[in-house]
């Protein structure tokens, strides 16, 4: 069981960058796939997540109307497309998966993804 996180990179505030998450088995319907972010300092915060069989999706109020996450069934692959990014966006991002319905609790999801780097310069 592998989530493989990508997309990462530095982008100018204002910007947009397209991260991907790669899983290494089929998604089951009932599943909730989410990424969080953590910055240096800080706990880690929940940002996006989206029910597998529904594509139902929900976003903390930081980053609502600015980020967009999605699923795509066919390669179990779930990304997360981020406009108009700003410096407060700076953190390594996570991908995970997880079995316990749709939650904004870091501790109830199972399966993790090893983060990647997104950094929005001012």
């Amino acid at each position: 069981v592998q989530l493989q996180a990508s997309g990462g990179g530095l982008v100018q505030a204002g910007g947009y960058l397209r991260l991907s998450c790669v899983a290494s088995w089929r998604i089951y319907s009932s599943s909730v796939m989410g990424w969080f972010r953590q910055a240096p300092g800080k706990e880690r915060e929940f940002v996006a997540a989206i029910r597998w069989g529904s594509q139902l999706t929900y976003y903390a109020d930081s980053v609502k109307g600015r980020f967009t996450i999605s699923g795509e069934k066919a390669t179990n692959t779930i990304y997360l497309q981020m406009n108009s990014l700003n410096a407060e966006d700076t953190a390594v991002y996570y991908c995970a998966a997880s079995y316990r319905g749709l939650s904004t609790v870091a501790n109830e999801y199972g399966s993790w993804g090893q983060g990647t780097q997104v950094t929005v310069s001012s």
